[in-house]
């Protein structure tokens, strides 16, 4: 019998760590969610490379960034002959699958590559008795039907499924990525009555007004209430009612489907650690619970993400294995995605290509952290001002500071806009202002601050092998 690790990642969408009883956050509790971070450990500076969904899924799967992967905004789709870690791993022996989110494109040539089996929702997909796109030999890019259901457990269900039906004689790797909590976050009836009859706790920063910041940021149209829509809030609103009163009804319309959808995750969580059990498995089996970004929980005024701003940069990440992995453990090291796929591969005892890039974040799970350790991160945001209208911004997050260049230019790029904006940096010092309320960019103050920062951007752009904008001093 085959001994390496099993892996099952379990991914949501825009699932905010904030929104994470682990997480200390205030406003729901997730007991199974939990359970993996008690059992395991907890990453508490894990982030993404580019705040949105499809240019973050394609540097998961293929360890690369988006300047490699050429996957940029939600209009550039992945090649789907690219490598990636389920291919490695279903080469060298594992049963691979794949069930829910994929939004990597669809047709042969985007559809899901390296996977025994895989079922996958068309796009964003639907809430309710969701069409799937399945595996079919026969069907050049899969067959499509609907499964009558609600869309996460569904999720949940394949991904049970495919473990109850492995060869037991191998190890897997299953990908359950769940379609919620994306927006227009719909509640099944299971859910539906939770927080009928409390207020959700505000964040500090819902009634922001954006000052002592750029541009970029007071003019991003995500602003809770003035920019939703009907079905963000499953009521009519009043776009008359003065700014800040509307912020306050809309969150706790908003926020409370956000978390009743949630719930549903952590039930179907709960479900797959269940079985693992029952498998007689859960020892020799790598869990993972992420999300592709983070999110505005009405933080700023804001819904949505794609900023460089903490609560979008954040990702969740617990992760249990009993074999390898000590229990109740929390650590503070960087993390990125992109370097989940080295991190799959090294517990599997596969080489990663040559080609993938960030590092195996084996050693800091087993609390064996070299000193050379990373303690800064590149972020790169391309598709500007398109789609609540976020300008293109590159940055540098290291431990006390973050440092933010909107280039403000869609380079003409697939899913970005045209039209420029003038140039604009904003530095914040995250020890004194956690929340990002202030640039200190132009304060004499922090001028050394600002030259050694631009440095590390610029050194960390040259060792991706990404490009600086033209004209950036």
């Amino acid at each position: 019998m085959d001994e390496r690790p099993n892996i099952v990642f379990i991914m949501s969408d825009d699932h905010a760590a904030h929104a994470m009883s682990c997480y200390s956050g205030r406003i729901n509790r997730t007991p199974n969610l939990d359970r993996i971070a008690n059992e395991g450990m907890r990453l508490d500076n894990c982030f993404c490379t580019n705040s949105i969904c499809t240019p973050s899924r394609a540097v998961i799967l293929a360890g690369t960034y988006n300047h490699i992967n050429k996957v940029y905004t939600l209009k550039t789709k992945m090649d789907n002959t690219l490598p990636t870690y389920p291919k490695l791993l279903h080469d060298a022996g594992y049963q691979t699958g794949m069930f829910g989110k994929w939004h990597l494109g669809q047709g042969a040539e985007h559809c899901p590559t390296g996977f025994d089996d895989w079922a996958v929702l068309p796009g964003q997909g639907l809430y309710h008795n969701p069409h799937f796109i399945f595996k079919d030999d026969s069907a050049p890019g899969g067959r499509r039907e609907i499964v009558n259901g609600y869309v996460t457990d569904i999720i949940g269900d394949m991904t049970v499924d495919f473990i109850r039906n492995r060869d037991p004689q191998k190890p897997f790797c299953v990908m359950c990525h769940h379609k919620a909590p994306h927006r227009p976050w719909e509640p099944d009836e299971k859910h539906a009555a939770m927080y009928l009859n409390e207020d959700i706790p505000e964040p500090e920063t819902l009634y922001d007004t954006y000052e002592n910041r750029s541009a970029a940021a007071a003019d991003a149209h995500m602003r809770v209430g003035v920019h939703m829509r009907f079905e963000d809030v499953k009521a009519g609103i009043n776009y008359d009612m003065p700014e800040m009163n509307l912020r306050k009804w809309a969150y706790q319309y908003y926020i409370k489907d956000y978390l009743r959808v949630i719930a549903s995750i952590d039930d179907n969580v709960g479900k797959v650690l269940d079985e693992l059990d029952a498998q007689g498995i859960a020892d020799n089996t790598i869990v993972i619970y992420t999300s592709d970004q983070g999110f505005f929980l009405g933080d700023h005024g804001w819904f949505d993400k794609r900023f460089m701003y903490e609560e979008s940069l954040r990702m969740p990440f617990v992760i249990r294995y009993p074999k390898g992995i000590k229990a109740a453990q929390a650590s503070n090291d960087f993390a990125v995605n992109v370097d989940f796929a080295k991190t799959f591969l090294d517990y599997a005892g596969v080489e990663a290509p040559a080609g993938f890039q960030g590092t195996s974040l084996r050693p800091l799970l087993e609390q064996n952290v070299p000193d050379d350790w990373q303690t800064s991160m590149y972020y790169r945001y391309w598709m500007h001002d398109n789609h609540h209208m976020v300008r293109a911004h590159y940055g540098v997050r290291t431990h006390k500071h973050k440092l933010i260049c909107f280039y403000n230019d869609g380079l003409d790029m697939e899913g970005a806009r045209d039209e420029k904006f003038p140039l604009e940096w904003e530095l914040f010092d995250l020890e004194k202002d956690p929340c990002e309320m202030k640039s200190v960019y132009d304060d004499p103050a922090y001028a050394d601050t600002v030259k050694e920062l631009k440095a590390e951007l610029y050194r960390l752009q040259s060792e991706v092998g990404d490009e600086r904008y033209s004209g950036v001093p």
